[in-house]
């Protein structure tokens, strides 16, 4: 579809200012009559943005789900996260009869699984959930920075409990990954916000390329969350007794490498260092061979499940080495 852009003449008024004539369509669609006042934005790439809202309180939307159209739970629940993430500050849930009880548990959940929600209507046959965050208390960098500790964690808390053969603490790994999730539904919906309402994108003092970044780093920063909950999950079908030493600390080592690249493009990103986050993508191809010369016995018990864990490490040095090429381009 091509930009259709109006033409307009610029013409000077008194003895210093400059006026230019707004479009009559966009006034008759916004409701603008005379004296009325608009917002004027000046971009970093010399654009000029008029906006008719003056703050964000008109960004508020609204979603309504029918419950008697939905038979499933889990599609339900996928259906609020998506509401979530979309930026609804409001999410209505109605049923022409009462809620079935595993619906108003997976309703519920939701709640109480993603930030900043609330139930604040509640009957057999309706539930109204409002979003209670405002977006400028919750800065993006505070967020990456509590996913990026969740996810180091994670991984450490993995391969301790492979060492220990600590099954509790292969669980709690597993726990925890709730609670990455949920930041990055929460960087998630932000970027949701802050991609059409540009006035809180000034307010957060953030570009909208800046808040694209935060969202790729926040899905690969989960995605690392979930290769340490598979390594936990295949940690808890291992007898670690049972494992040969040297390839345990073969495997030891090669986390560390991944970790480190977890953590160097994690101060690539708050030293904002070009030279950080390119010696941080060199580096992988170390972490790849430390991988590749870990040898498994073809008839070890555990083949599967040592592979598997393998794989994961590698996978978080992967995604780390990805977010080293975001700051890259982020920075430039």
């Amino acid at each position: 579809m091509s930009l259709n852009i109006e033409a307009r003449k610029v013409q000077k008024t008194g003895g210093s200012s400059f006026i230019i004539s707004l479009p009559k369509e966009w006034i008759n669609k916004h409701g603008i009559i005379a004296r009325d006042t608009v917002g004027v934005l000046s971009q970093p790439d010399g654009n000029l943005l008029i906006t008719p809202y003056m703050s964000s309180e008109k960004t508020i939307k609204e979603k309504v789900f029918d419950i008697d159209e939905i038979n499933d739970s889990d599609f339900l629940f996928r259906l609020l996260i998506g509401a979530y993430i979309m930026g609804y500050s409001i999410i209505e849930i109605r049923s022409g009869k009462k809620f079935k009880s595993d619906m108003r548990d997976t309703i519920i959940d939701f709640s109480n699984i993603t930030v900043g929600t609330e139930i604040i209507e509640e009957s057999d046959n309706k539930i109204i959930i409002k979003d209670l965050v405002d977006p400028t208390e919750m800065p993006f960098e505070k967020t990456i920075r509590r996913m990026y500790v969740n996810a180091n964690s994670m991984h450490e808390d993995a391969l301790k409990a492979l060492k220990t053969g600590d099954k509790k603490l292969a669980e709690k790994v597993i726990e925890i990954d709730d609670e990455i999730d949920k930041l990055n539904w929460l960087i998630e919906r932000q970027a949701h916000i802050v991609l059409r309402d540009i006035i809180l994108c000034q307010k957060l003092n953030i570009t909208l390329e800046d808040a694209s970044n935060y969202k790729f780093i926040s899905r690969f920063l989960e995605r690392i969350g979930d290769h340490a909950v598979k390594i936990a999950k295949n940690v808890m079908l291992i007898d670690y007794q049972k494992i040969d030493k040297e390839l345990y600390e073969n495997i030891m080592n090669a986390s560390e490498i991944s970790l480190k690249l977890l953590n160097k493009s994690l101060d690539a990103w708050l030293q904002k260092d070009l030279t950080l986050a390119n010696e941080n993508i060199e580096a992988l191809n170390i972490l790849i061979d430390a991988c590749n010369a870990i040898k498994i016995n073809p008839n070890s018990e555990y083949l599967v499940e040592i592979g598997f864990i393998i794989e994961s490490i590698r996978r978080t040095g992967e995604y780390s080495s990805d977010i080293s090429e975001i700051i890259i381009n982020n920075l430039i």
